[in-house]
């Protein structure tokens, strides 16, 4: 097990209004120094079907983030672990949510992209008073969801929603 410190910034901009929070970065996220690295991870997929955009390297994510008033981060700061999967992640130190909101007041819901990211947001901001929502996990282990039902969700929830904020 070794000890891990999250290894990238937050990626937010002055007119962020939804924050979407993973748990960790994987194991190929770290070697490939960026959100949602692993190959078959189908995050960065699903945001390219749901927008338009291409994303096929990192400018263009972060450009599809920014187009869209879409903020990225983990719900860790640091932790241990053995492997990729949320299950492994031991000592967790959450990353302070609470100031990061206060710094961008213009954030008005908070997406998870999986249950861990989810439960350590509730424990540990439980009198936070902003709209959450749950985004299916767009891991390759969560295969229980088919992709086209994962991307209906996403559209739902990112994309529809999005007009009463606009």
């Amino acid at each position: 097990m070794s000890d891990l410190e999250h290894p990238f910034a937050p990626i937010l901009f002055r007119d962020t209004q939804i924050l979407i929070l993973g748990t960790f970065p994987s194991i190929k996220s770290f070697e490939n120094s960026f959100y949602y690295a692993h190959p078959r991870n189908q995050f960065w997929k699903i945001l390219s079907d749901i927008t338009g955009y291409p994303v096929t390297i990192k400018e263009q994510k972060i450009w599809l983030l920014k187009q869209m008033k879409w903020g990225l981060w983990d719900m860790v700061k640091s932790c241990n672990r053995d492997n990729s999967l949320d299950t492994s992640l031991k000592s967790i130190e959450v990353n302070d949510i609470s100031s990061l909101l206060n710094e961008y007041p213009t954030i008005q819901k908070i997406a998870f992209t999986g249950k861990k990211a989810q439960q350590l947001y509730h424990k540990s901001f439980p009198n936070l008073d902003i709209e959450t929502i749950y985004l299916p996990s767009p891991s390759p282990a969560f295969a229980s969801m088919k992709y086209e039902d994962k991307r209906d969700e996403y559209k739902r929830l990112l994309i529809d929603s999005m007009n009463g904020l606009i």
